[in-house]
């Protein structure tokens, strides 16, 4: 066969013989090498990649180890497994159905390979476990829920006790919960936000004010709600981080009208210019409910967050579930059980660190000469700030070379901001390049 399409790093953190197995694992896992594949001998691969060939020799023995290749004795080393599906399961290609186009998706993670192992070693173990005989507990498993406790207290300094953790099928799944026992009255969320905060609070016969992303939402922001949803640690999709002086203004706030807080804390572990900034709710327990999601490090389609409410709330919550059985379903609590308990979660968020501030980087370069970024980058995605007709024009461009490039002023309600929203978790780094150099065509560059 002739020679591998992989590139080694030099000047990268991990060793060329792991980076060359892992590139190899992947051309397997996509389906671009193909059971019974002859691959080049080790020292031509050696060779063509001018690296020693104890490098290939370490790659190919790693490989063989766990499966995929194969050594046959005077023939050579064969591929030994079939491509596998991508562990990130569902829709990626979300600009309308059939429309063929890779949405840079604020949302959807990017998973090492290397990290596979273990997603499918969660799963034999849930296959192994028996399930419980009736509906299980409306908070969650106990077990998952004091993991939690323990990863709270640890990630976002926020102290609570198992039994005030409630598991949840997703961020939304959790506010509904907060929204049906929440007093009569409006939800305040951000503008420019989350869209699906505004339609959850819409389905749930909730009005929904406006609130000025980058305002201090002071006592008169608030009066009159029964809520307002904020996301402080990294403001969606703007980035900003919520300052101390704005978080204690809004805490008093919530104080003197009685709306509730709500906290969607939905990427803070993947910030890679400062340590995360610790949670609102650990600044007022008694205020803020909590929302916290592991679609940003497991598959979205795990479908499984959490909800620390405030303890008056908490009894509420618990009743209003157990009368509608709306738990998180049992095998993915237990899957995620097993990703904590095993180190998984942690292991993904430190590469996709690294992964996302090299991504950032490449962003900047395209973008930086053109458009003015909204906060610093921090997480999957980083926002600019350009005119509407500019705007149009990188989206245009982004379209037809195959990619959805979201527009800020799609996330805006009331708000005028206008630029782009560049996701960077959902593809893998040649579908960016072609994304960013087409970005680039479209605003001139």
């Amino acid at each position: 066969m002739s020679a591998l399409p992989v590139r080694l790093d030099r000047g990268g953190r991990d060793p060329l013989g792991a980076q060359l197995s892992g590139q190899v694992r992947d051309l397997v896992s996509r389906g671009t090498l193909r059971r019974g594949d002859r691959l080049p001998s080790t020292r031509a691969l050696a060779a063509d990649l001018g690296v020693a060939r104890s490098v290939a020799e370490q790659a190919y023995d790693q490989l063989v180890a766990e499966g995929w290749l194969t050594a046959r004795r005077g023939a050579g080393t064969f591929v030994a497994a079939d491509a596998v599906p991508r562990p990130t399961p569902g829709p990626r290609r979300a600009a309308g159905a059939g429309s063929g186009l890779v949405r840079l998706s604020t949302g959807e993670p990017w998973i090492d390979p290397r990290h596979r192992a273990g997603w499918r070693r969660a799963w034999r173990e849930v296959s192994a476990t028996t399930p419980p005989r009736g509906y299980d507990d409306p908070c969650g498993l106990p077990a998952l829920r004091a993991a939690l406790a323990e990863r709270l207290g640890r990630t976002r300094g926020l102290v609570v006790e198992a039994d005030e953790v409630v598991v949840t099928a997703g961020t939304t799944a959790g506010f509904r919960d907060l929204l049906g026992v929440l007093r009569a009255g409006p939800v305040g969320i951000e503008d420019p936000g989350y869209r699906a905060a505004v339609a959850t609070a819409h389905a749930a016969g909730r009005a929904v004010v406006d609130l000025p992303a980058e305002a201090r939402h002071d006592e008169a922001a608030l009066r009159g709600l029964a809520a307002a949803y904020v996301t402080p640690a990294h403001q969606h999709p703007l980035g900003r981080v919520m300052p101390a002086d704005d978080r204690r203004a809004l805490l008093a706030a919530s104080r003197a009208t009685g709306a509730v807080v709500v906290e969607d804390d939905y990427d803070s572990e993947l910030r890679y210019d400062v340590a995360p900034v610790p949670a609102l709710a650990a600044l007022g327990r008694d205020r803020v409910a909590y929302l916290g999601t592991a679609s940003k490090s497991a598959p979205p389609g795990l479908r499984i967050g959490w909800l620390v409410p405030p303890p008056g709330m908490l009894d509420d919550v618990v009743r209003q579930r157990g009368v509608v059985h709306d738990v998180a379903a049992w095998p993915a609590q237990r899957a995620l059980l097993t990703l904590l308990r095993d180190g998984w979660l942690d292991a993904v968020l430190r590469t996709a660190r690294r992964v996302y501030a090299e991504r950032a980087a490449r962003v900047a370069a395209v973008l930086a000469p053109h458009a003015v970024p909204a906060a610093t980058s921090a997480g999957m995605y980083s926002t600019w700030l350009l005119p509407q007709d500019a705007a149009l024009s990188a989206r245009d461009a982004a379209r037809r070379a195959g990619f959805d490039l979201p527009l800020l002023s799609d996330l805006c309600r009331t708000a005028g901001d206008t630029g782009v929203v560049v996701g960077f978790g959902g593809v893998d780094d040649a579908e960016l390049d072609r994304a960013l150099a087409a970005i680039g065509r479209g605003l001139g560059g």
